[in-house]
Parts: C-alpha cells; structure tokens; sequence
C-alpha cells in the first residue's frame, strides 16, 4: 500500500478523495488551513470519519507560510487540491486568491522536488477557459475571472517545475462539481437550502447557463484513475466532468419535484466572471485513464439533497 498527501482534505471533495484512498488500505497524510471562507465547523465534521481511521494523519497547516517537504518524504503521491475557490470574491480579495492558489502550490511542489515525489496530481477549473468551457483540453485559456487567473497560473508553475527540476505532474480540471458536502456557498447547495426553509433564492442570470455537472465521487474517481494510470498521465492535463449537462433552470424543475416545494426566486443580472455555458469533453480522460462517470444528475442531486435535509435536521 502507498503513502499519499492530500491537500484540502477537510474540504467538500479532498474529504471525500481521502475516504476513498483509505478504503483502498492506503496511508494518508491530510492537510488543511482552514482559512476562514468555509466555516471551520462544517470542514471539521467532514474530518470526523477520517479521524477514526489509524491510517490517517491531519496536519493543519497553511502553504502560504511553511513549508510542507517533511510531510512529503515518503509519499507516492501528491494530491493538491487546496485552493481557495469561488468567482466572485476573487474580484475583491485578488492577494487572498493569489496567495492560496499560486504561493501555495509553489509550496507543493517544492515539497515534491525535495522529497522527489514520484507524481503531483494538481486540481484546476473549468474557468481556466473563460466564459465559454466546451472544448477539448487545447481549447484557449482565456479566464474570465480573478480566480480563473489564478488557477491558470498555478498550472503554468507546474510545467514550470516539471521543465526545470523534473516535478512530474499531473493536471485535472474540475468541471462543477456537486453532492453530500458540497461548500454552502455554492448554487446547488443555497437552492437545496432555500426549497427546504422556503427562503428566496437570488437567480444571476436567465437560468438557461448550463453545466457540466460532475458528481463528487465520479470526481473522485477520475483523481485516483489519474495516479493508477500514471505512466499515461504524466505531463498530462485532463478535462474531468460528468457527462451531462444541464441549464440552471432544469435543475430547479428537478428539485421542486424532489422536494415537493415551489422555488421562490429572486432575478439579478448576471455577475461578473460568471461562465455562461461549460460542457466537458472527456474524450482525452476515458481514452487514457479509462474515466466513466456513473452518476447522473437527477441521482446526484438526490444525494446531495438528502445529505442536506439530514444536515439541517441535526
């Protein structure tokens, strides 16, 4: 069995990539700041399961500020998905964006050139491309947002890294992803919640922008394939999404009928940096790592919104 580090592990999808590494018998080293963004309760309870396992270790630690290769020695593997997500705040707060997600990954990826970790498995965005996110991974990057800046330059220091100290990498881009944990600051999550309380819920835009909605352990699942198959993922970058696709209406006609609640809505032009359409091509990730996601959206949000009711009922 292998060693691994992830970063974020107190976070909506690092929780669940860490339960899923130790179901395999590996040994993780989970790492989180808990920055004040996402309320440090909820990222504890999504810690709870882990920390009864023997074979977990969690470190709090902040990659902007110390340095992380002692946690490293030793590892396979490097999954990083620390970060500090979200569009609109990145428009307000550019030196809290830059400092999570490029400093920080600057300190992985020392960490992995010292300790020589034989793979850095990096967690990008679909808002890497911009507005528009429905290609293949050569589509033209063109962000569309602070956050999206500051994603794509945390993947230009890994070819950094890999074309001057030889840091092998591998890059995923994420597209939307959603179920049980998901941050509270995201739509699926507020909808969810205000058809439960029958509060209103603020609707950007017309409702038609679409996604390509990727159900958490279909995510997890394709971050695993990417360090199975690492002979074919190396210097590799992959488009990660869920195979379907949905306008933001849709899924509020799902949930209504789920729930047996009408959605109250409040309509607001669309925000700054908010991407209109993303549909993933996952063509490059089925062909060399064998990526099949599972769960469909109707499913998916059933999952999340019985995890949700549970939570508010607690």
């Amino acid at each position: 069995m292998s060693k691994c580090l992830v970063t974020g592990a107190a976070g909506f999808i690092g929780s669940h990539l860490c339960e899923a590494l130790l179901a395999k018998g590996h040994e993780v080293v989970g790492l989180d700041a808990f920055i004040p963004y996402y309320p440090r309760p909820l990222k504890e309870s999504n810690l709870t399961t882990l920390l009864k396992n023997k074979k977990f270790r969690f470190e709090e630690a902040d990659l902007r500020k110390q340095p992380v290769t002692s946690l490293a020695d030793g590892c396979d593997v490097i999954f990083h998905l620390a970060a500090m997500a979200g569009l609109m705040k990145s428009w307000s707060d550019l030196e809290l964006y830059s400092s999570c997600n490029i400093i920080g990954t600057q300190t992985v990826l020392e960490a992995a050139r010292d300790a020589k970790v034989p793979q850095v498995i990096h967690v990008s965005t679909s808002s890497v491309y911009g507005k528009e996110a429905t290609g293949p991974e050569t589509t033209p990057l063109e962000p569309f947002s602070p956050y999206g800046l500051t994603k794509l330059a945390a993947e230009n220091l890994c070819a950094a890294y890999s074309a001057n100290f030889g840091v092998p990498y591998t890059i995923l881009r994420y597209f939307s992803v959603y179920g049980p944990r998901q941050r509270p600051d995201m739509a699926y999550n507020i909808l969810i919640r205000t058809l439960i309380s029958g509060e209103a819920f603020t609707m950007y835009g017309d409702g038609e922008q679409t996604r390509s909605n990727t159900f958490v352990s279909d995510c997890v699942a394709a971050t695993m394939l990417a360090w199975k198959k690492r002979e074919a993922a190396i210097g590799q970058v992959f488009n990660i999404g869920g195979g379907e696709i949905v306008s933001l209406n849709k899924v509020i006609a799902m949930l209504e009928e789920m729930l047996g609640k009408k959605a109250r809505i409040i309509r607001r032009p669309a925000r700054p940096g908010d991407q209109k359409h993303t549909a993933a091509d996952i063509s490059k990730a089925v062909k060399l790592l064998g990526y099949a996601p599972k769960t469909g959206v109707k499913e998916g949000l059933a999952a999340q919104a019985a995890w949700q009711r549970r939570s508010l009922s607690a």
